[in-house]
């Protein structure tokens, strides 16, 4: 079992998936630092909007766009994405967003790959299959 003094990080978070893909029993894994940034993102980005009654304006719309044809869908969903990553109150206060792609796979699933950076300057991106 992990125990608190053993997080060495300042910004953590318990992770929504294991490292190993597989749940153990007993262990408690978490993320920290730049992974933390990743699932927060990720959280924000798949949450639907209103569906925390505590934070109706937490996540995005982004869900609202999925059968649009793409040139359509491509800048509803960039806009959702961005409004929902710097929202004053539930976006992402550790990061500058740079820019936010949009694609469709070849197995027709859709793809987001949002750009963006910290303090130290080194552009980082977070990929969110939709």
């Amino acid at each position: 079992m992990l125990n608190l003094t053993d997080i060495s990080s300042l910004h953590w978070q318990p992770a929504l998936q294991p490292r190993d893909g597989k749940p153990g029993a007993n262990v408690a894994d978490i993320v920290e630092n730049l992974d933390d940034i990743h699932q927060a993102l990720r959280i924000i980005l798949g949450t639907p909007k209103g569906s925390d009654p505590l934070r109706p304006e937490f996540g995005s719309d982004l869900f609202r766009y999925l059968d649009y044809p793409v040139d359509r869908a491509r800048p509803h969903v960039v806009r959702e994405a961005v409004a929902a990553i710097s929202h004053p109150l539930y976006g992402e206060p550790r990061i500058q967003l740079l820019r936010v792609l949009f694609s469709i796979e070849a197995d027709g699933g859709a793809h987001l790959c949002a750009q963006w950076k910290l303090a130290d300057g080194v552009i980082r991106e977070t990929e969110l299959r939709l």
